[in-house]
């Protein structure tokens, strides 16, 4: 099997040079160089305006590719925006503040943020009044005497 494929190779690439030789020969036949100097002249001046034609028509040629690929970007970034860019779910993450500088800034530094540290004591105050609740008497006598004091203004 593998000399079959080798010989159908050889023959393959035979037959490509064979189809070259062919289109060249078409294409660009042989200059007839027995003239005199100014037939050599006006045969170089034929090669030199099909060379510029050939040019042309390969520049041509290449802006259109540029042209069609850049049409072809601006329509798959059009394609992008309009399906939009689904952000991934984030996952919930338990860690304290300690251990998220150290994943940030590595095991080299030894930063401690003990938040609760550096807050400041504050001492609850003890209501007195709740201590003169008991007596209820009084709290009625306060209350009547700022009622005179409303109805007499």
């Amino acid at each position: 099997m593998l000399q079959i494929a080798a010989s159908w190779i050889e023959q393959e690439t035979a037959d490509l040079a064979a189809a070259k030789e062919t289109y060249l020969a078409e294409l660009c036949p042989t200059p007839d160089l027995s003239g005199d100097h100014a037939a050599l002249v006006e045969i170089c001046k034929k090669i030199s305006h099909a060379l510029d034609k050939i040019d042309e028509d390969r520049y041509d040629a290449e802006a259109k590719v540029g042209k069609t690929d850049k049409e072809i970007e601006d329509l798959k970034m059009k394609v992008v925006e309009f399906a939009g860019v689904k952000k991934p779910a984030l996952k919930k993450v338990r860690m304290s503040a300690d251990t998220m500088l150290q994943a940030l800034l590595g095991s080299k530094h030894k930063v401690t943020m003990d938040l609760r540290s550096n807050l400041k004591q504050v001492k609850k105050e003890v209501k007195e009044e709740a201590a003169d609740a008991g007596d209820w008497r009084k709290n009625i006598e306060d209350k009547a005497d700022r009622k005179k004091m409303f109805e007499t203004s």
